[in-house]
């Protein structure tokens, strides 16, 4: 029986630039790397969370989400969405809204990668 998600790949052309924006972007850490029979295995998550990203080596375009408001092949969850949202926009993040949406399940912006491909950050809504 399956137990847990280990890694979700993200498909980049540039591994140290998408390093940067995954980790000094959007405030995510570096967990592994290191050179492996397929090329450099490197990963980046959220602290304490068993889920890692792996920033996958590919050509342009590979692995990146259709139509804008189709959600990004990441979904990750704050907080406190707004305030992360300014901590992330005077990083340099580029986002597709001028400011994060209010939507019936929460709050919702979509941070796009250097690759192009879309991050989308939620917020739940509080009962």
């Amino acid at each position: 029986m399956l137990s847990k998600i280990m890694y979700v790949t993200i498909y980049v052309t540039d591994q140290d630039r998408a390093l940067e924006f995954y980790t000094e972007g959007l405030g995510l850490e570096k967990q592994l790397d290191f050179a492996g029979p397929d090329g450099r295995f490197l990963t980046v998550g959220v602290p304490d969370s068993p889920v890692q990203i792996i920033l996958w080596s590919h050509a342009p375009a590979a692995g990146q989400p259709g139509d804008t408001g189709a959600p990004g092949p990441l979904i990750l969850e704050s907080e406190d969405l707004r305030k992360d949202f300014e901590i992330m926009r005077r990083r340099g993040v580029v986002f597709e809204e001028p400011e994060p949406v209010d939507y019936p399940f929460g709050v919702r912006i979509e941070a796009v990668d250097p690759d192009g491909n879309r991050v989308s950050l939620r917020q739940q809504r509080q009962p």
